[in-house]
């Protein structure tokens, strides 16, 4: 492979809705520049992409894939991702890799749920944002309604860099074209329109431009250019169809010339200092001589290769052979190979630059979101976190074969360690497992995973719901610890006050103590105390939140002052102080969008209310299909599914995002306390 310098690389996430075409997209793209002999389809099954056995039956990604191509003197890396919601994680995960993010957007269905999402995302990460229509070959499409849509939803500086012509078999690029046959509006128009947008970034050319009136020079235009990409105030529309070809060339052409290299984008957000604590911005630089700084935005768990940490080089220069130090780890590890991917396919290098996507294998010390370094003066580097969805849907799983439970752990470790948005959950009470994701299709790829990959069958039953529990008062309490059985005993005694806190500010301990009443070395053991207190709730079972604990007085015995009996008093008086702070029962309340056909949306709503849950709003998303909007009580949405389905004859979907805790309805509080109180009686 020819080696490039970093200012010639461009790295790029397909992001956008499920069926917009990415994989086939850059299918076609790999094809253009000979990057492969021949084009794959999602119907063969033989994409470059989607090679998971998993994704060829499902017939769309599940998993975000990197491939690479070079083309007019650059080399493109080139991230896939997942389009359907269930799987956002990885699309998500991938802007973390990326200087520019192409939201690729279905010229027959328009703006759905996951283009504006990551057009979100993708601003709120700073990334530079280009938007794709793509299947512009589709009959009875509407695409100057479709533009005015983007415009009116992401804002006026969406503006076409190319347009359609000849019914959509070929495109004119306006950038330096000023004349020409289009579809619908004027190329000259266009042109104007777009040199207008870009002059305004820089005074001087502006001057120029206004004195002459004569159009800047491609290379005058570039920096201007680069910069309203950087700031948003511009976001390029591109016309192509992956199946016909149209646009690819222009496509390419731009990702060449236009998108920016590791030194134009805007710089990823690194920080020096731990989380929770002093931070400072940290600048790195795209710069092959300096300290190496790279950042791992996937982990696969492979069943050949083992942990495989793909990454993107910021900063120095990744060599086969050298010693990275992983996070703040002490020990260094060994780059034994380096690879480069082409979907499933490895390709082993020598060295990656600063803007080179990149893998290794077999280094169990790397996680998802580690940063990798040569130097322990990175040691406490970390690249800002990206926001993911809260996973909400959750299935009770239990292995159907007795000695399997560690398997089954381990299996689940792996499954989480590649994805974000997919956790388990360990509850003592209930001795559940609980795996959550974004949807049922998510959790359904899982357990497929699991069967296929693992040869593990387990069973599922619908989980527990993470009810929570708060104050909305505050009280104190004290408790006394004495317990005295012939040798040494056991003496503590805590004073504390709760009082609540915002919600979702989560638990605070002060350590008020004065003329070392309770001395420091036990301070420690009245915490956990306190924690082991909440954790069982007072009211239904379920852990106390959004709360201030503060420990303000108290008494030790010069011999009988144990950890263990400040550790019981502790628990024992945030208990009491719990039941005389007003506690109630907290409920997660998710935001609900729903995809119904137009018909149908009567009894949705009708039965969402039912549900207790309220509309917040209706869209209509064309070809007799509308979204529905609204928020709901997690707990209602257990038979959610079938309900959907026999209400829309099938064609209906949905999916939930967190959206915040709610106080239950007093009524249902108490039935969930008298079935505590008779458990409690029971044990």
């Amino acid at each position: 492979m020819s080696r490039y310098a970093s200012e010639a690389l461009r790295s790029i996430a397909l992001v956008g809705h499920g069926a917009a075409g990415k994989t086939c997209l850059a299918e076609a793209l790999l094809f253009a520049t000979g990057a492969i002999a021949a084009r794959g389809s999602i119907e063969k099954g033989n994409t470059v992409g989607d090679s998971d056995p998993q994704e060829k039956e499902a017939g769309h990604s599940l998993n975000s894939a990197v491939v690479n191509f070079g083309y007019e003197d650059t080399h493109v890396h080139l991230i896939d991702t997942p389009g359907y919601p269930d799987f956002a994680g990885q699309a998500i995960a991938a802007l973390a890799g990326v200087d520019t993010a192409l939201v690729v957007v279905n010229a027959q269905t328009g703006v759905e749920l996951m283009t504006e999402r990551m057009m979100r995302h993708a601003a709120e990460r700073k990334l530079c944002r280009m938007i794709v229509i793509n299947k512009i070959d589709a009959d009875n499409l509407d695409l100057p309604g479709l533009v005015a849509d983007i415009r009116e939803r992401f804002g006026k500086q969406c503006m076409v860099l190319d347009l359609p012509a000849h019914g959509g078999a070929d495109v004119v690029e306006v950038l330096e074209h000023d004349a020409g046959d289009a579809d619908f509006e004027s190329v000259a128009a266009a042109h104007r329109a777009l040199i207008d947008q870009i002059v305004e970034e820089d005074e001087d050319l502006l001057a120029q431009y206004l004195e002459d009136g004569a159009d800047p020079s491609a290379a005058a235009l570039h920096a201007p250019f680069e910069k309203a990409l950087r700031e948003g105030h511009l976001i390029p529309i591109l016309f192509t169809s992956a199946k016909t070809g149209a646009g690819i060339k222009e496509l390419l052409h731009v990702l060449a010339a236009l998108a920016p290299n590791p030194a134009e984008g805007n710089p990823p957000p690194f920080y020096r200092g731990e989380p929770g604590g002093p931070t400072e911005a940290f600048q790195a630089v795209p710069d092959a001589g300096r300290h190496v700084l790279a950042h791992v935005f996937k982990v696969v768990a492979d069943p050949y290769m083992g942990k495989i940490g793909i990454f993107r080089v910021h900063q120095g220069t990744v060599k086969k052979d050298m010693q990275l130090f992983v996070g703040d780890g002490k020990r260094p590890i060994k780059v034994a190979h380096l690879y480069q991917l082409q979907g499933k396919d490895t390709l082993e290098v020598d060295e990656l630059l600063p803007g080179d996507i990149g893998a290794i294998a077999k280094v169990d010390e790397i996680e998802f979101d580690s940063v990798l370094h040569d130097s322990h003066d990175e040691d406490h580097i970390h690249l800002a976190p990206l926001e993911f969805p809260r996973p909400m849907a959750g299935l009770a799983v239990e292995t159907r074969k007795k000695g399997d439970e560690q398997r089954l752990f381990d299996i689940l470790g792996k499954l989480a360690m590649e994805d974000p948005t997919f956790i388990v959950e360990r509850h003592p009470t209930s001795n559940e497992t609980v795996i959550r994701g974004l949807g049922e299709i998510h959790l359904k790829a899982k357990l497929a995973k699991m069967a296929s990959q693992f040869k593990l069958e387990v069973d599922t039953q619908p989980p527990r719901i993470p009810y929570r529990e708060t104050i909305t008062g505050q009280a104190e309490a004290m408790y006394r610890h004495k317990k005295q059985s012939g040798g040494a005993g056991q003496f503590g005694e805590v004073h504390l006050r709760i009082e609540p806190r915002g919600r979702g500010e989560g638990f605070e301990f002060v350590d008020a103590v004065k003329g070392g009443v309770i001395p420091g070395v036990f301070m420690a053991a009245v915490e956990k105390g306190v924690r082991q207190g909440l954790e069982g709730g007072v009211v239904a079972g379920y852990e106390v939140e959004d709360v201030r604990v503060t420990v303000h007085d108290g008494k030790t015995h010069a011999v009988d002052g144990k950890e263990v009996a400040f550790t019981i008093a502790a628990r024992k008086a945030v208990i009491e102080a719990v039941r005389n702070a007003r506690p109630i029962v907290l409920e997660p309340i998710v935001a609900i969008e729903i995809i119904v056909p137009e018909g149908a949306i009567g009894d949705l709503t009708g039965d969402l209310s039912s549900r207790r849950g309220h509309i917040t709003g209706t869209d209509g998303r064309g070809h007799g299909m509308a979204a529905i909007a609204g928020e709901v009580p997690l707990a209602e949405l257990n038979d959610y599914q079938s309900r959907l389905k026999s209400l829309t004859g099938g064609q209906g979907s949905y999916t939930i995002e967190f959206a915040r805790y709610s106080a239950v309805p007093p009524n249902v509080q108490q039935q969930m306390a008298s079935k505590f109180q008779l458990h409690d009686e029971d044990d």
